[in-house]
């Protein structure tokens, strides 16, 4: 027999497939508690091989829920890693809701506006909000925050605002530690641009683990963006001033990227003459000359605790407010040289 139309398939279909009752798939499409992880993984999955599409229009009439949650960024393709929002995408469609981003242009009124009305309007039941960077919408929904739940990623260290953050101090002490123990002591940084939280946070970092070791920074150079091309900039600025340094510590591995070919330029070569560390471990990494020694930021983990908490508020608004910090790893490849 032909197999059943996505659109005639049902709830009971699902229950029948999985072996459990109509009420626990129910439960798994409202993203109700009293359901195994186990469970849930199964029914999702029978749910995603059948085609079955609840209807949300219905459900949403009877739970005054929209399942849909809002991921807001300050300006997407530069501030917030594609593998962060692909694994926030994946952790939403898990248990049960659709993401839905917002890209918020600096400054500007008009779009400023149009978020503040959709974040108090029920058409999300909670959003994300990526907050790397001071701003006016920022403020005004930390002074007056919506009905919805909101979690925040990427924000200042501390905070007590329902947030999840990756340690950015513990992995700029890895990254300048690393060089220390391989012998290096005239180092040198590229730092992000300091208006960021984390960019900042990493200079601050780096200028105090090197004063703990009785050493001062050689020399420091703020990139204008997070881009190759920022870094290709920041690295000639650098190397413009004839200090010689032996390490470099670069704030991201994009801007390291770019580093690394000012450094060819110039005539050095990595790791030879300049050993270089990135921040991020970006999936290209591995596969720069020379493959970079880098920080691991797991975005994969930030995504997926920061979906899970929205969530867990949203069921359950008196869980106690918290900030949430992931620890980074250091991952050795073969940008840095052993001068000892």
């Amino acid at each position: 027999m032909p197999s059943k139309p996505a659109s005639k398939v049902t709830m009971l279909d699902v229950a029948e497939q999985c072996g459990v009752s109509y009420q626990t798939v129910s439960r798994v499409i409202n993203n109700s508690p009293g359901v195994s992880a186990k469970t849930r993984r199964q029914v999702l999955k029978v749910i995603d091989t059948l085609g079955y599409h609840p209807n949300h229009f219905a459900r949403g009439l009877k739970t005054r829920r929209s399942s849909i949650l809002e991921v807001i960024t300050f300006g997407v393709e530069t501030y917030i890693p594609r593998e962060l929002m692909v694994a926030m995408g994946r952790a939403a469609q898990s248990t049960g809701y659709s993401l839905m981003f917002t890209d918020v242009k600096s400054e500007d009124r008009e779009e400023e506006s149009r978020v503040l009305a959709n974040v108090n309007s029920g058409l999300c039941d909670g959003a994300i909000l990526t907050s790397p960077v001071e701003s006016r919408l920022y403020q005004e929904l930390l002074d007056n925050p919506p009905d919805i739940p909101l979690v925040h990623i990427r924000n200042q260290p501390g905070s007590s605002f329902p947030s999840v953050i990756i340690d950015q101090v513990a992995g700029e002490r890895l990254a300048v530690t690393h060089l220390l123990e391989m012998g290096h002591r005239q180092i040198a940084e590229i730092s992000g641009p300091l208006r960021f939280h984390e960019a900042f946070t990493r200079h601050e970092t780096f200028v105090a683990t090197l004063a703990a070791a009785g050493l001062s920074p050689l020399a420091s150079q703020e990139s204008n963006e997070w881009m190759a091309g920022d870094g290709y900039q920041a690295a000639c600025a650098l190397l413009s001033r004839q200090q010689h340094f032996t390490a470099l510590v670069v704030s991201n591995d994009y801007l390291a990227l770019g580093a690394i070919l000012a450094l060819k330029e110039y005539g050095l070569r990595v790791p030879e003459d300049v050993s270089v560390v990135g921040f991020d471990d970006a999936p290209e990494s591995a596969y720069f000359i020379p493959p970079l020694t880098t920080v691991h930021q797991d975005y994969e983990a930030l995504g997926q605790q920061s979906i899970q908490y929205l969530v867990d508020l949203i069921n359950n608004s008196d869980i106690p407010s918290h900030q949430r910090v992931l620890a980074p790893r250091l991952i050795k490849r073969q940008s840095v040289r052993n001068i000892v």
